[in-house]
């Protein structure tokens, strides 16, 4: 009986040589492949993955309000402030590398009281008297963008557009006597208006990394709304510090300058507020 022999078992030198060729060419396809996947490079170290900072805004704000008031109407002058702390809450995400989310979230809670016979005018007319304006101001304001980060290695530039979410809630009151133009006003009269609105954002940025643990970074950005019943802009300017003392943990300095300026209008009176901050501010940064 005849054995029926593979061409293997007739050349063993035929297994061989398969072999090695099926080994070249699996090498080619290999390198082929590598090729065609495109490689992601890290980022650049003035960017983290993930980070969270939270700290305050010290601010010395310059405040000046008009109102459409029964008196007629009202313009304080520009009065500077004493200092007042602003809770602030920042966080980003990095994505792909180079594009990322940034969340930006503070809160300004003030009350002024103004005397209205100090450089106050009523429907143009120079004021003197006795009325005096107190008002109440609180604003909440955040931020969320999508950042573009141009560059590559320890500096970048970014590009952010997003919207930003305020509401603004204004309680004011006047009160006393005053005399504008000839004309006595005597009483007291008060307004409360709360309003929120969503306004495009855009924001620019620059970092470098001087080290992995410490950097610069400069920033600016702008919401601008225009119509319904609270419209205006807010307007901003950093320029800061990072320190990591630890690897994951560290502190974070700026110095700022914040300007808002809204305007309400309803049936009833229109009105018109102007705040600009500045100040250092001061965070702890977690980092991942």
């Amino acid at each position: 009986m005849r054995n029926s022999l593979d061409d293997s078992q007739r050349n063993p030198s035929t297994f061989s040589f398969n072999g090695r060729k099926l080994t070249k060419v699996a090498s080619v396809l290999g390198l082929c492949m590598s090729a065609s996947i495109p490689a992601f490079a890290d980022p650049s170290p003035a960017l983290d993955r993930i980070s969270i900072s939270a700290g305050a805004f010290r601010a010395e704000p310059t405040f000046k309000a008009g109102v459409i008031t029964p008196y007629g109407s009202i313009d304080t002058p520009d009065r500077t402030n004493s200092d007042v702390t602003i809770p602030r809450l920042r966080a980003d995400i990095l994505l792909f590398d180079s594009q990322g989310i940034s969340f930006d979230y503070y809160r300004y809670d003030r009350s002024y009281s103004e005397s209205v016979g100090a450089g106050s005018v009523i429907d143009g007319n120079p004021v003197t008297g006795s009325a005096t304006f107190d008002s109440k101001f609180k604003l909440d304001m955040a931020r969320l963008s999508y950042k573009w980060w141009l560059g590559s290695g320890n500096s970048v530039f970014g590009i952010g557009l997003g919207g930003a979410y305020y509401r603004a809630d204004l309680t004011g009151t006047i009160s006393g006597s005053a005399t504008a133009g000839g004309v006595t006003y005597d009483g007291s009269s008060s307004d409360r208006y709360t309003d929120d609105a969503v306004a495009p954002l855009i924001e620019l940025g620059w970092r470098h990394a001087f080290t992995p643990n410490v950097r610069m970074y400069l920033e600016a950005g702008g919401v601008k709304k225009n119509g319904g019943n609270l419209q205006g802009h807010i307007y901003n300017g950093n320029v800061g510090l990072e320190w990591f003392p630890w690897k994951n943990i560290g502190l974070v300095a700026d110095y700022g300058v914040h300007r808002v300026k809204l305007e309400r209008s309803s049936a009833n009176s229109d009105a018109e507020l102007n705040i600009r901050f500045r100040g250092p501010s001061l965070f702890v940064k977690a980092r991942f």
